[in-house]
């Protein structure tokens, strides 16, 4: 069996290790339309290599807006803003027409359209165990939540994975998901054309038969590949960099093509890939109330760019053919990762502004380093990231922030906040456990900073309980917030963080180490009854306390209990008092092994050796412009 063909000396490229040199325009684009042989359409494990490989993006169409619509139950028609504050977040495409933008006040966009309805996201606000739609928003006294829209962008991805069996869904943002339709692809491609899976006598490596013509009606937007411009007064500039044509009856025109190429079998996969995820899309509307717009073309970066082709509930496929003329007339500085820093140098350096102007750049890589290869790729539209599902990665940490407008001067002030954070975090964990009940949080962070200084923090280790509620996490975190901010005269805080960390599933039964290395009269020991007085909470208000003195050394652990939780207290208390038995049954490890240094660190801290800080290089070429 002979092996594939190898790549040709600019193929190389692929491998990242030869140097971008200047090409003529018919090579610059080289890889578009790659020889497919018996090999790779029987191949499973070719990867980003793979030349039949289609990709695509799932974009939910203003999706904010679109939740607020949905939930609302207003007209499809109705022109709907998202405010956060003062600012539009969101704008529906039907206050698209009256020139509103995410850019405008709410007293313009009122003034555009008399008749526009203006929704203030949810806000958490003290008191309250959710977030809600209140009349008294303000920043000083709540907190926004997105918790409505990220479980809304959980249904559309989830809808979306039950659809489109055998395909990778990837998690891009919570209104973006790359999906590989590769795999389901190549399936149907052998069913619908099964002499492809007989190999000729030639070997694996004979090229494929010519690919069958293809009818594209239904199947989105073709993006041509030689299109005809429109003249300048016929074409408008969008809200996010793009242009599009005035009217309907000029569209048509730009997409007229002139010498359009012949059908490639990735032709074949891309128009596959068209129906099922047309098909997706469609579900998503039926069930779920949204519409969606989708790129499908080679891999995630041209997946990205294509869908921005045409936007509001339709598709567009970008083929292999169509790639060279749509990337050359694009704003090099509008692509990810060639903006900021790096694109200003780069357009200052070689006065250029379109992808097209950096193609004739043969010097790039001497001045910007050996790593300058991959902008050499991109601008070409090779991109070898995959999709990876992240849907089964467990989150290992939930954070709730708040950018305070009102710097917090006095530690009572710190109170308000710890208990609006908590609600966040307790709403955020008590979802995910719907999907894995026995999620547990080892450690809450508690982080205050002045502006942009590095700031403070403290953490605790948070013991496990099932019914995980605001107070639970309230009182941990102003215990927290009284040893970070003790009687501190001079606070100036403006940012507090309250954070889970060390997220894991807990295994039904924990016990301590002890229990599994001591007799069981020691772990009977462990396990008394704990002793119940009364005090009062971190606020001063009046409430019963669970404590437990530890017999070796006399530290005293309180747990304050809340009305109708007694258990949970005592499970929390238990936990902490196992914790500390640990501690002192690993002191005596430590004496009975015969070392020396004794354990001064705390149950809660790990002691670590010191390690001797690494001196970093100076930053060269590329990497320069991506530090601070």
């Amino acid at each position: 069996m002979s092996s594939v063909p190898p790549l040709s000396p600019r193929k190389s490229l692929w491998k990242g290790k030869a140097k971008a040199i200047q090409a003529e325009e018919e090579e610059e684009f080289d890889d578009i339309n790659p020889v497919i042989t018996y090999r790779h359409i029987l191949s499973q494990n070719l990867g980003v290599r793979d030349p039949l490989r289609v990709i695509a993006l799932c974009d939910s169409d203003a999706f904010y807006a679109a939740c607020e619509m949905n939930r609302l139950g207003v007209d499809k028609d109705q022109p709907l803003v998202v405010l956060q504050w003062d600012s539009l977040i969101a704008v529906n495409y039907p206050a698209r027409t009256y020139g509103i933008s995410r850019m405008d006040k709410k007293k313009d966009a009122l003034k555009r359209c008399p008749h526009l309805k203006v929704v203030h996201v949810a806000t958490y606000k003290e008191g309250e165990k959710e977030p809600g739609y209140w009349d008294d928003v303000d920043t000083n006294t709540h907190k926004v939540s997105l918790d409505y829209y990220r479980r809304e962008s959980m249904k559309i991805a989830a809808l979306i994975k039950e659809n489109l069996p055998g395909c990778e869904v990837e998690k891009a943002s919570i209104d973006e998901a790359f999906i590989d339709f590769t795999k389901p692809v190549r399936e149907m491609l052998l069913q619908r054309h099964p002499y492809l899976a007989q190999v000729p006598p030639e070997g694996v490596d004979t090229p494929l038969p010519p690919a069958p013509s293809i009818n594209w009606d239904g199947l989105g937007n073709l993006i041509p590949v030689n299109p005809v411009p429109l003249p300048e007064d016929k074409v408008q500039t969008r809200e996010d960099g793009g242009t599009r044509a005035i009217n309907r009856e000029k569209t048509l025109v730009y997409e007229e093509e002139i010498g359009d190429s012949h059908t490639t079998w990735h032709d074949v996969a891309l128009s596959i890939a068209a129906e099922l995820m047309s098909a997706a899309k469609e579900q998503v509307r039926a069930k779920l109330g949204y519409t969606t717009s989708a790129g499908i073309s080679r891999n995630k970066f041209l997946a990205k760019l294509t869908a921005s082709y045409k936007k509001f509930n339709t598709q567009s496929v970008l083929r292999n053919a169509a790639i060279p003329n749509y990337l050359k007339p694009m704003q090099f500085q509008k692509i990810r990762f060639l903006g900021g820093k790096l694109g200003s140098a780069i357009a200052k350096e070689y006065d250029a502004s379109t992808v097209g102007d950096l193609l004739l750049i043969d010097e790039m890589q001497s001045k910007f380093g050996e790593n300058s290869i991959w902008v050499y790729e991109i601008l070409r539209g090779v991109d070898r990231n995959e999709v990876k599902d992240k849907g089964s990665a467990l989150n290992k940490s939930m954070l709730a922030s708040k950018n305070l407008p009102k710097p917090i001067t006095k530690p009572s002030e710190g109170y308000h906040w710890i208990r609006v954070l908590a609600a966040e975090l307790a709403l955020r964990l008590n979802d995910a456990r719907e999907m894995s009940p026995n999620l547990w949080p080892k450690t809450l962070v508690l982080h205050a900073r002045k502006g942009y200084e590095s700031g403070r923090s403290k953490q605790a280790a948070f013991p496990f309980t099932r019914d995980l509620t605001v107070d639970t996490i309230a009182l941990a975190g102003d215990k927290l917030w009284n040893e970070l901010v003790g009687s501190n005269t001079a606070l100036k805080v403006t940012n507090v963080q309250l954070a889970f960390t060390g997220i894991d599933t807990a295994e039904i039964g924990q016990s301590s180490i002890e229990g599994f290395l001591k007799p069981s009269s020691s772990k009977k020991r462990s396990r008394e009854s704990p002793e119940h007085h009364e005090g009062t909470d971190s606020l001063g208000n009046s409430a019963s306390e669970l404590s437990h003195t530890c017999p070796r050394c006399g530290k005293i652990f309180t747990v304050p209990t809340v009305e109708g939780s007694g258990d949970d207290q005592q499970d929390i208390l238990l936990k902490v008092k196992t914790e500390h038995d640990d501690f002192h049954f690993a002191q005596d490890l430590a004496r009975q092994s015969g070392q020396r240094t004794a354990i001064t660190v705390s149950p809660k801290t790990k002691a670590k050796p010191t390690k001797r800080r690494k001196v970093q290089p100076e930053p060269k070429g590329i990497e320069k412009f991506f530090r601070k």
